[in-house]
């Protein structure tokens, strides 16, 4: 059995999209994957949510959402509005654990940030990884601003003693800028380790068969893709066009 927690460096930055690529190459393997997403915030009960998404897209129906409020706010925030009780995130700890039993992945998508408030007493995503020992696979923006949101979640991370399974780069445009381009080296040097991904830009709106593929190439080994970062680095090198 293995968990393993996905976190972002903010909101909007692909941790769906990236989870759903995790459960897709797990579940090609033959392996057995649920997928938990503790609160989901910004969507009626009747809408579709992230679950439905990777659902869609991995060809994944083992989820499970713990709590759903129709603002678009942090848990705790949007269970206060609502005047509802916040998702008691140790009860999740439970649920995840009696998953993992008889699951070979167990896959739990945070909201928002590392540190959002799933509750008044804040508690977050960054408990329940510590709480679970499950390695956090951070997901990252490309572009500038990058650097400092990734900083100062891996430092958040390494104060609590949560392991790092990788930084992956959420939505890879097909023409990077230049400060896209250049921040590939410097998230490596903060994460100490290669990418462990890049996932293209528009892959959510993929044909399942389709994004397979994205998720494949966009996925280091360790996760079950193909992704080369010393080949990506290079091929997006800003000083290759300077010599």
């Amino acid at each position: 059995m293995s968990i393993l927690v996905v976190s972002g460096t903010d909101t909007g930055v692909g941790k769906t999209v990236v989870t759903a690529a995790v459960a897709a190459l797990a579940a090609t393997r033959g392996s057995s994957v649920a997928v938990v997403k503790a609160a989901q915030t910004g969507v009626a009960p009747d809408e579709p949510g992230d679950l439905d998404d990777i659902g869609r897209l991995a060809g994944v129906t083992d989820l499970h959402e713990y709590a759903r409020f129709t603002d678009a706010l942090s848990p705790a925030a949007a269970a206060r509005l609502s005047g509802r009780q916040p998702v008691n995130l140790y009860e999740v700890v439970a649920t995840v654990r009696e998953l993992a039993e008889t699951r070979r992945l167990v896959v739990v998508e945070g909201a928002g940030g590392l540190l959002v408030r799933f509750d008044e007493e804040g508690t977050t995503i960054a408990d329940l990884a510590h709480t679970l020992g499950a390695p956090v696979l951070v997901v990252a923006r490309p572009d500038l601003g990058t650097l400092g949101h990734t900083a100062l979640t891996l430092e958040a991370m390494a104060h609590r003693g949560i392991d790092l399974a990788g930084v992956v780069i959420g939505s890879w445009p097909d023409t990077p800028d230049l400060a896209m381009r250049s921040n590939i080296r410097d998230l490596e040097t903060l994460a100490a380790r290669p990418l462990a991904g890049a996932i293209g830009a528009g892959a959510g709106a993929l044909h399942p068969a389709e994004f397979l593929g994205a998720a494949r190439s966009g996925l280091a080994p360790a996760l079950g893709g193909t992704f080369d970062p010393g080949a990506f680095r290079a091929a997006h090198d800003p000083a290759r066009g300077e010599r």
